[in-house]
């Protein structure tokens, strides 16, 4: 039998940042994962690090665009029609997230994890044999080809300012300065200028390297099948290379989370919800930092040598089809609004799961059930963004160090008087 003080079950970008963390302070760390690291949904993302995205996806204008739109194949953030109750109860967690209250308080919290992890990139990125990540910290730029459109999204910089996330304004003419190759004449849209972006397929290996050499053991291709139990205490996990006992065990396995701890009676209201991107090989330097478009909701990101445009929410279940449309929708949009992407070599089509919780909050905290079992998932689409807080996070909940965040908006446990 193996034995561990922490077993980390999922090796994304939450995962390798909790090991990192741990390692680093001389844990003994063992983290498993049913596929490679960094090979879930942290490998092709649209790489932002963004405190920018502190407003939640269950936003304050999101219940607004009414059913059509949610239920619309090749709408920004769709929500197919299946027989599961699931579903219905995430979608009403979902609506009563997006009421104002809530939203200011959710505003608030992320805005002071997404900051803080922000920092951690800075000297995490700077560690001894760290490879070019593409790492830059020029910010982030939303772009919006509609003046009704901008007006809306004054709202969300609003409940950002209250937060001390600040944006400049932008008018089209200084879009088109930041991408030259825009082939249609923008209202307007905003800077953050502390925004950053990276490669996320290069960072979450790299970071696991620096994990190794702290002494973490990583298993990749194996598969956690179920817990042997102690009263309220997890005494092993069965895997398919076999039991390992942890004195610590840590989820962090992204969508695939709900379904691990199951047979633990432990319900957590995580559903996948299924992004894309395309990468396509550059051919000039034109464009030096990330931009969303507003009324499509994807991003387009340079990375060293690459482009690549990510978006899309897609709650389809575990479903890991690809959607033509939805892929076709995000081609048309970047043809529309850019001159020569047409023309660029695609190098892969990509899609992965996010784990998405009904407020947009994750869920980081011990287990109510089990007294060893520490929760981190639900990250919606800021796993890569929140990873290094996360870890540090989990890091001071096993050692039973104060924190100086509060936390009681994101515990793992508060949904489940409904559940």
């Amino acid at each position: 039998m193996n034995e561990t003080d922490v077993l980390v079950i999922g090796a994304g970008a939450v995962g390798v940042s909790t090991a990192y963390s741990l390692a680093s302070r001389g844990h003994r760390v063992t983290v498993i994962d049913a596929g490679r690291i960094g090979e879930g949904s942290s490998y092709g993302n649209a790489g932002l690090i963004v405190p920018s995205h502190s407003v939640p996806i269950a936003g304050p204008g999101v219940i607004t665009q009414g059913l059509s739109w949610l239920l619309n194949p090749e709408s920004p953030f769709y929500v197919k029609p299946r027989l599961d109750l699931g579903i219905w109860i995430w979608l009403m967690h979902f609506a009563l997230a997006t009421r104002k209250s809530r939203v200011r308080a959710a505003t608030k919290v992320l805005a002071s994890l997404l900051t803080a992890s922000r920092e951690l990139y800075d000297e995490w990125l700077a560690l001894d044999g760290m490879p070019d990540c593409s790492y830059e910290r020029k910010g982030l730029a939303y772009a919006f080809r509609t003046s009704a459109a901008l007006d809306e999204f004054r709202h969300e910089l609003e409940l950002l300012a209250e937060v001390g996330v600040h944006a400049q304004m932008l008018n089209g003419d200084e879009l088109h300065e930041i991408a030259p190759t825009f082939r249609v004449d923008m209202a307007g849209g905003a800077l953050f200028a502390n925004d950053a972006h990276l490669n996320p397929s290069v960072f979450v290996p790299a970071l696991a390297t620096q994990a190794q050499t702290c002494g973490t053991m990583f298993r990749e291709c194996v598969e956690a099948l179920g817990f042997e139990t102690d009263g309220h205490h997890i005494a092993s996990v069965r895997t398919t290379a076999g039991v390992i006992r942890a004195g610590e065990v840590v989820l962090a396995a992204g969508a695939w989370s709900p379904g691990i701890v199951r047979d633990l009676r432990l319900r957590l209201p995580i559903e996948a919800g299924k992004g894309y991107s395309l990468t396509y090989r550059r051919n000039n330097r034109d464009l030096t930092l990330p931009l969303i478009l507003g009324e499509a909701r994807f991003a387009i990101t340079p990375m060293g040598p690459l482009l690549r445009l990510a978006g899309t929410m897609e709650l389809a279940g575990m479903d890991f089809k690809i959607t033509q449309r939805r892929v076709h929708a995000i081609q048309r949009a970047a043809i529309e609004h850019f001159h020569g992407i047409e023309d660029l070599e695609l190098i892969e089509l990509w899609r992965g799961l996010r784990p998405c919780s009904p407020d947009g909050l994750p869920l980081i905290g011990r287990s109510h059930r089990w007294e060893n079992l520490v929760v981190a998932a639900g990250h919606t689409q800021l796993g890569l963004s929140l990873g290094p807080v996360t870890g540090e996070i989990v890091t001071a909940i096993v050692e039973g160090r104060e924190l100086p965040f509060d936390l009681s908006l994101v515990r793992p446990d508060r949904f489940s008087k409904f559940l």
